[in-house]
């Protein structure tokens, strides 16, 4: 298994270099950002030609997990990643040790419990099986959103990072299946109900606030921010990239393209 995740890994970092030119301090008005498709990549897609206006060439390199496109910035093949929320982002320096620093907040996704079986949350029957995802972060946010949703009460001191283990009451029996977030779409229909991230939800066609069975308060600490190296955060061309993404235009696509708050920009 190892082996083969260490392969994933080298193929992914083996892709992104293939879209440099040199490395990324080669051209310092050339930055290369990591993200996953929706809704960062096509956020990013949307910039493009204003960076370029100021001069400043951005190459997009798309990832499918979680894991990949932190590895890529820290060992330099990248100048930023734009797909995680800051609790992921610290809690991945904490566990690997570096330095990655955000550069700015874009957008929440709000998080939300979707089923392909019930239509609301008190159909879901007694010992149901309901899928979270399996790293860290995500996995302490959905069951915090499940708390949240009265169906589970976890410890006074489980924190964002809870796990099944700090559950203190699940009244109804209910059994945890901890899944690698990306799959998370694919999985709905084998089990009772799932906790998706927005980023994969929406590519699956799924609606937070039309699909989901609840949804994560608009107020979530969980903002989507851009991820660079320490030091780095401070560098025109990110500075620049970061005020793109706030600026008008990105607000009326997601107006337009996420009507049902499915994206929620951030000051």
């Amino acid at each position: 298994m190892k082996k083969i995740f260490a392969a994933i890994i080298v193929s992914v970092l083996a892709i992104s270099v293939a879209f440099a030119s040199g490395s990324a301090e080669a051209d310092p008005n050339t930055i290369k950002v990591g993200a996953t498709p929706a809704p960062h990549a096509a956020l990013l897609a949307l910039v493009q030609d204003d960076l370029a206006e100021q001069g400043i060439t951005l190459q997009i390199v798309e990832f499918t997990d979680y894991v990949t496109p932190n590895e890529a910035l820290a060992a330099g093949e990248l100048d930023a990643n734009y797909f995680q929320h800051l609790p992921y982002l610290e809690s991945y320096n904490a566990e690997r040790g570096y330095n990655l620093v955000s550069a700015g907040g874009i957008h929440i996704e709000p998080l939300a419990l979707y089923s392909e079986k019930y239509d609301s949350i008190d159909q879901i029957p007694a010992g149901a099986t309901i899928a979270i995802p399996n790293d860290p972060t995500n996995e302490g946010r959905a069951l915090l959103l499940l708390q949240s949703a009265g169906l589970i009460t976890l410890k006074e001191d489980a924190g964002l990072e809870a796990i099944p283990s700090d559950i203190a009451e699940n009244p109804n029996g209910y059994k945890f299946t901890e899944i690698e977030a990306a799959s998370l779409p694919r999985i709905l229909p084998d089990v009772d109900a799932a906790v998706i991230n927005g980023n994969y939800a929406i590519p699956a066609g799924l609606i937070a606030t039309r699909d989901g069975l609840y949804v994560e308060g608009a107020d979530s600490p969980y903002v989507n921010v851009i991820a660079v190296r320490s030091g780095d955060e401070t560098r025109p061309q990110i500075q620049a990239l970061v005020e793109a993404l706030k600026s008008d235009e990105v607000a009326a696509y997601v107006a337009e393209r996420y009507p049902n708050g499915e994206v929620i920009l951030v000051d």
